[in-house]
Parts: C-alpha cells; sequence; structure tokens
C-alpha cells in the first residue's frame, strides 16, 4: 500500500508561483509512473504533469507547458510540481497519483492504483 500526502497548495496571485509536494509513504518511487492531476468544481479531474519511474522523462498538459514543472528527489521519496505564471484558471484540487503497471509513459486518472488527498490551490487577480 502506498500513501501519497500532498503538501503546498493555497492561495496564489496571478502571474504567481505555488511548489506542491507529495510526500510516498509505504514504497519507493522508483516502481512507480507518479502524474499530477487537478479538478475544478464542475469538472472532470483532468492531467497536468507526469513523471518516469526514473524521472527521466516528463509529460505536461498543453495547458500547463512552459509554466509548470515536475520532478522527484528519490532521497526524500517526493514527487514536486513547481508551478510558475500562474493563472486564474489553474484554481482546482491537484492531487498527485501513483501507476505501479507502467515504466515511462503517463496514465489516465482511471488507470491511476494510488491517489493523495488533494490540495486547494486558488489563484486571484
Amino acid at each position: 500500500q502506498l500513501d501519497l500526502v500532498e503538501s503546498g497548495g493555497g492561495l496564489a496571485q496571478a502571474g504567481g508561483s505555488l511548489r506542491l509536494s507529495c510526500a510516498a509513504l509505504g514504497g519507493t518511487l522508483d516502481g512507480y509512473v507518479m502524474g499530477w492531476f487537478r479538478q475544478a468544481p464542475g469538472k472532470e479531474r483532468e492531467f497536468v504533469a507526469g513523471i518516469s519511474r526514473s524521472g527521466g522523462t516528463t509529460y505536461y498538459a498543453d495547458s500547463v507547458k512552459c509554466r509548470f514543472t515536475v520532478s522527484k528527489d528519490k532521497i526524500v521519496n517526493t514527487v514536486y510540481l513547481q508551478m510558475n505564471s500562474l493563472r486564474i484558471d489553474d484554481t482546482a484540487v491537484y492531487y498527485c497519483a501513483a501507476d505501479r503497471n507502467r515504466v515511462v509513459s503517463p496514465f489516465r486518472a482511471n488507470e491511476a492504483d494510488y491517489w493523495g488527498q488533494g490540495t486547494q490551490v486558488t489563484v486571484y487577480s
């Protein structure tokens, strides 16, 4: 059983930055492809960013490319999502997730094996 604990959400002004963390407990990140997803009110959960088991390959939704960066620190067993140039429409609950079956490629929300509890990100003008 892999427990994922997110932190780092909060309020940010448009154009500002936040960094989300996802600490993995009960297993090492080497065994999982990790993903960040978000869900805004009234909308479906959507893929934001993903990172391969090795950390050598990353993926991004078009809406966040060149603004968000996903990374992992194997020593502290944590995945990060650095969010820069935040926009109002980035407001959502952000979740990290893990897929134990893949090695490199990202996964859909319905393919995730484990989810964190979510952290709220609110961007204001």
